[in-house]
């Protein structure tokens, strides 16, 4: 069956999340879906696990994408590379919670929506066991944008995101940080006029303490495309001033749904 949904896993030594997270996505994905997992080397233990233990996805289609640009920025860009469903997303590599939330997303997809944020703030999200400082400026951030920037989602900062096709295929990416890309595609559909929905999610903190979400290195990246919302409301940026791709063009059309190592 061809994959309405490709789902964008980047992963870096996830060996003791990913079965789960795998388990819980074929449990609850109704979605025709592959699942592609971008990696950086062949030696991260993410491969094995899921080798071993293929029980966990069965029925849920599976590829291996090697990142040849090391860094979760180039994970998921590789992913998005290899990706040709209508819709993609990108999915936290130790999240086993939220997978239900899926199909719900893809049908706002279905709808219209270009881009369909996770949020964590809206009614029924949460975020749970966030350090201080993180907890502080993530939600400072957010509900500014929301509410002076007035981007029509409560969490512009989770990088665990739906797109169309048209976004990742028309609009230029700038950003080479983390998961800045995510922020920069959408104040760039907010400021050419896409629709935008979001539902509700969970986030909870890692508690092995490992993260590849660096707040203070990549804050100046993320404040680049922070003051860009506010340009867009304050300063009456027109959609003609967002950078696309060379064959793209400002369009305001709704979207069209439909390697191992």
């Amino acid at each position: 069956m061809t994959p309405e949904l490709d789902i964008v896993i980047p992963v870096y030594n996830e060996g003791r999340n990913i079965v789960a997270v795998l388990a819980a996505l074929k449990r609850a994905v109704a979605t025709p879906a592959r699942v592609l997992i971008c990696y950086d080397h062949a030696e991260d233990d993410t491969l094995p696990a899921i080798r071993a233990n293929p029980q966990a996805h069965a029925g849920l289609p599976l590829e291996f994408v090697h990142n040849p640009r090391p860094g979760v920025h180039g994970a998921v860009l590789a992913g998005f590379a290899a990706s040709t469903a209508p819709f993609v997303l990108m999915f936290p590599a130790d999240d086993h919670v939220n997978a239900p939330m899926l199909d719900r997303m893809v049908a706002l997809a279905r709808d219209g929506c270009d881009i369909v944020c996770a949020s964590r703030f809206m009614p029924g999200g949460a975020m749970i066991g966030c350090p201080w400082l993180k907890a502080v400026l993530v939600r400072s951030a957010n509900f500014t944008l929301r509410h002076i920037a007035r981007l029509p989602t409560t969490d512009a900062s989770n990088g665990f995101r739906l797109f169309s096709r048209r976004p990742i295929e028309w609009i230029a990416i700038e950003s080479s940080e983390g998961f800045c890309y995510s922020i920069e595609l959408l104040v760039k559909a907010h400021r050419l006029n896409w629709k935008i929905a979001e539902v509700p999610v969970t986030w909870i903190e890692r508690q092995d303490g490992r993260t590849r979400f660096q707040v203070l290195r990549w804050l100046p990246a993320y404040l680049r495309w922070y003051f860009y919302a506010f340009a867009t409301t304050f300063l009456r940026r027109p959609p003609s001033t967002v950078a696309m791709k060379e064959a793209g063009t400002v369009d305001r059309s709704p979207p069209t749904a439909g390697r191992s190592p």
